[in-house]
């Protein structure tokens, strides 16, 4: 997502050199992430779920994921 939107920032961590902050975001597996707005996913998703996990609820808009297509956030 921040490749796509500038407003997005992105901050990678290893968790086995950094243990006291992999602890703090309770990091048992990975990829995970962990959103300002307290959302946290484990693993990898598929991109419009993964945009769905990150935003929570659908607001009923549509929303663009790479590659220029629009997806329903409930199909």
């Amino acid at each position: 997502m921040a490749f796509a939107n500038d407003r997005v920032t992105t901050v990678t961590v290893q968790a086995t050199e950094f243990y006291d902050l992999a602890r703090q975001y309770r990091v048992s597996g990975v990829p995970k992430t962990v959103a300002t707005n307290g959302a946290e996913i484990l693993g990898a998703l598929p991109e419009a779920q993964f945009v769905d996990e990150l935003l929570g609820p659908s607001t009923g808009l549509e929303r663009r994921v790479s590659g220029g297509t629009t997806e329903s956030p409930n199909p």
